[in-house]
C-alpha cells in the first residue's frame, strides 16, 4: 500500500490517493490466516490514516496508528478485529 497526498498550491476536495497491491494483500493475509478483504480493508484504513496525518515510524506512533486502525475496522466488520492481523508490523517489547 503507498498513499499520495494531492495537497499543492490549489484547494482540491481530494486529500490523496491510496494504490494497494491485491498480490501483496492476498500474500499477507495467508501469512496472518485472515481473509483477504480484512486484509484489504486495513490497507486502505492504514492508507487513510496516512493521508489524514498519522505516522508510524516510532513505534509508540505505530502502536496508536494500528489502535485507530483496529477500531475503525472493528466497527466496519461489527466484531472484533483478531490481533494477529497486525502479526509482524509492530516491534515486540
Amino acid at each position: 500500500m503507498i498513499a499520495f497526498n494531492l495537497e499543492g498550491p490549489v484547494s482540491s476536495p481530494l486529500l490523496g490517493e491510496i494504490v494497494i497491491s491485491a498480490e501483496t494483500a492476498k500474500r499477507q493475509s495467508r501469512q496472518v490466516g485472515v481473509p483477504v478483504a480484512l486484509e484489504l480493508d486495513l490497507l486502505l484504513v492504514h492508507g487513510l490514516l496516512h493521508l489524514a496525518g498519522w505516522d508510524d515510524h516510532e513505534p509508540r506512533a505505530a502502536r496508536r496508528m494500528h489502535e485507530r486502525e483496529r477500531a475503525i475496522l472493528s466497527c466496519a466488520h461489527r466484531s472484533a478485529v483478531p490481533d494477529r492481523l497486525w502479526t509482524g508490523l509492530l516491534p515486540q517489547s
